[in-house]
């Protein structure tokens, strides 16, 4: 006999539960959505019957069984997200049901746990990033940016905002959306074309009409360039009384002078770098700081605070909501209902295994990598690496083929098993045929000769 709960049951079980609602058919459930919007048959799924749990999970085994996985030699593929190493520590402590079910802490009496962990996330991205606040937290990287620069426009009243075209234009499509109902003005800064940093006689060209809210600058850039006169464009920025928003690279900053010691006014950052691994593109992390606290109550997100209790004792609690389901209200920072804590949780376990002398030890191994892939790459006839000659790069690098394209030379490296650079080509087309290649410490000496000797014999016709 048939569960009255089962949806798929009886026909006499479906009426009856309609009998119970008051209605007649299921479909007038439904009467507000217009009736060319509906399916009037039935939903061609089940191969044609119904299957069973077993059928189903056979089925999807045959389709995930032709993904090709990558992982000897890892991904060398850019643009934003590359493989980094995840310890198995992190996985298991984030798997724990104390972190993985909870949801909002809103009663700190019976949320000690998280709220601490929580906590002491806060206080070593803090650190790291050279500020005094950092909220707990945002969903990534692209829309912490897009509230950045909200808030941005919110404390210095003013409309334009600055971007260079050497960030990732996928963060730059978030934040252009994000910013609709603001009224904002977008306005691009060139790169320079020897080094891939920001144009700076262009910016301070824009600068100088003094109707600019803010600045938004990422380091390295998209194109995997170190902006090494990060301090002189934050200085330019202020001297025109506009704000610095500096999206940096966490694991960049054990050998990069975090961006809140160089003056920038707002940080921004994804996580993914730390601890998170790539997970088909998310879930990530959203890293959103100040420098001076007194711009907090413009601070979308929440804080979590430690406080003395009745007794004396050490107690963690949150101590900023603003968003608008809260008192806030229409003056709410922000509509996020909910963030990426058990990410965030993920980065502080991380952290707390590397250290500060480990993350400078691992961006020292990423960077000497770098550099020793630009010498293999470069040593190919037809291939120009770094395409940016003067630019200074920390794990990502552009580079460009010349003389054929590019998506045929990456189709000869699949064939050998080596997944190679993003195609960036369709959104620079002024770069040519060019992609962005990531190495990091999962890649040894021995991946990335490889890697030179494929692309080498894929130019040469030899595939």
């Amino acid at each position: 006999m048939p569960h009255q709960w089962i949806p798929n049951s009886l026909p006499e079980i479906k009426k009856e539960l309609l009998r119970s609602i008051g209605v007649n058919d299921v479909l007038e459930l439904f009467n507000d959505v217009p009736k060319e919007l509906i399916i009037n048959r039935k939903l061609n799924v089940g191969l044609g019957r119904s299957l069973s749990e077993y059928e189903v999970k056979r089925y999807f085994d045959r389709l995930m069984s032709k993904n090709r996985l990558f992982t000897d030699p890892p991904p060398f593929m850019g643009g934003g997200v590359c493989a980094h190493y995840v310890p198995a520590v992190v996985r298991h402590i984030i798997s724990r049901g104390e972190f993985l079910t909870s949801y909002t802490p809103y009663q700190p009496e019976i949320s000690q746990g998280i709220l601490q962990a929580l906590f002491e996330y806060q206080s070593m991205l803090a650190e790291l990033y050279g500020v005094q606040v950092i909220n707990a937290s945002m969903y990534n990287g692209s829309t912490a940016a897009a509230e950045a620069l909200r808030m941005a426009v919110r404390i210095n009243k003013k409309r334009k905002i600055l971007i260079p075209l050497n960030v990732n234009p996928e963060t730059y499509e978030v934040i252009r959306t994000w910013s609709l109902g603001m009224s904002s003005e977008m306005d691009r800064v060139r790169y320079d074309q020897l080094s891939g940093s920001i144009d700076i006689s262009e910016l301070e060209v824009k600068l100088m009409r003094g109707d600019v809210s803010a600045v938004y600058i990422e380091n390295p850039n998209y194109f995997g360039v170190i902006e090494v006169h990060l301090r002189d464009i934050i200085d330019l920025i202020h001297k025109y009384d506009a704000l610095a928003i500096v999206n940096s690279l966490p694991i960049s900053l054990g050998i990069l002078e975090a961006p809140g010691k160089l003056g920038a006014d707002i940080v921004v950052g994804d996580g993914q770098s730390l601890g998170l691994g790539m997970n088909f593109g998310g879930p990530s992390l959203g890293i959103l700081g100040i420098r001076d606290e007194r711009m907090i109550t413009q601070l979308p997100g929440r804080l979590v605070g430690a406080t003395i209790d009745s007794e004396g004792s050490l107690g963690f609690t949150l101590i900023l909501q603003t968003r608008e389901q809260h008192i806030r209200r229409e003056r709410a920072t922000s509509n996020i209902t909910t963030n990426s804590s058990l990410m965030a949780i993920a980065a502080a376990v991380y952290l707390s295994l590397l250290g500060s002398e480990g993350i400078k030890k691992l961006g020292e191994d990423m960077l000497y990598k770098t550099y020793y892939a630009i010498k293999r790459l470069s040593e190919i006839k037809g291939v120009k690496a770094p395409l940016f000659a003067e630019g200074r790069y920390f794990r990502e690098v552009t580079l460009a083929i010349m003389g054929k394209k590019y998506r045929d030379v990456h189709i000869k490296l699949l064939n050998a098993g080596i997944l190679g650079g993003k195609y960036i080509g369709d959104v620079f087309p002024e770069l040519g045929e060019s992609c962005i290649m990531c190495f990091t410490e999962l890649h040894t000496k021995s991946d990335i000769d490889l890697l030179a000797t494929t692309v080498e014999r894929a130019l040469r016709g030899g595939m």
